[in-house]
C-alpha cells in the first residue's frame, strides 16, 4: 500500500504495509541506514529518531500512523554531519563502538530544543538511551558543551 511521509524535510511515499515499524520503513526502504536496530522494544534507544520534534523510537511506530507527522532522522538532523551536537561527539571522542550514537544524538538534540541550558538532572531524565561502552559522562559533557553550561 502506498504511505505518503515527511522525512528530514522531504514527501516521499512508499508501498509498505501500514503496520511495518518505521525503522524498517527507514533502513530497508528509503536507505536511511542511520537509525539503527537494537532491541526492537523500544528500550535501548538506537532507533530513536524525531516524531514532530519529540524523540521516539522508531521500532515501535507503525508508520501508516505517521501520515500527518513530520519526521526527522539523523541524516536528516545536518545534511554534511556538522550539527553542533555532532561535532561535540566527535570533539569528545564520544563514539566508541558508535552504534547507539545516533540515537544517542537525536535524544540530545530533542533536550536541547526543548531545554536549551539543561541541568544535570534534566539530562538525566532526557538521555534514556542505553550506551553498551559507557560512555554517558562523554555524553553529558558534549551536550553540556553544545548547551553552553
Amino acid at each position: 500500500m502506498p504511505i505518503t511521509l515527511k522525512i528530514n524535510g522531504q514527501t516521499v511515499t512508499v508501498e509498505a504495509d501500514p503496520e511495518m515499524p518505521l525503522l524498517w520503513v527507514l533502513r530497508e526502504k528509503l536507505d536511511l541506514p542511520g537509525t539503527k536496530f537494537g532491541c526492537g522494544a523500544g528500550l535501548c534507544g538506537a532507533c530513536t529518531v524525531h516524531v514532530d520534534g519529540a524523540p521516539a523510537r522508531a521500532c515501535l511506530l507503525p508508520v501508516g500512523s505517521l501520515t500527518q507527522a513530520a519526521i526527522t532522522t539523523i541524516e536528516g538532523l545536518h545534511a554534511e554531519g556538522e550539527h553542533p551536537l555532532q561535532q561535540a561527539w566527535i570533539a569528545h571522542a564520544v563514539p566508541q563502538c558508535g552504534y547507539c550514537q545516533s540515537g544517542m544524538i537525536m535524544a540530545a538534540a530533542a533536550l536541547l530544543e526543548r531545554i536549551p541550558q539543561p541541568s544535570d538532572a534534566d539530562i538525566d531524565q532526557a538521555m534514556t538511551n542505553l550506551c553498551r561502552c559507557g560512555t554517558y559522562p562523554r555524553i553529558r559533557a558534549a551536550i553540556k558543551q553544545v548547551a553552553g553550561t
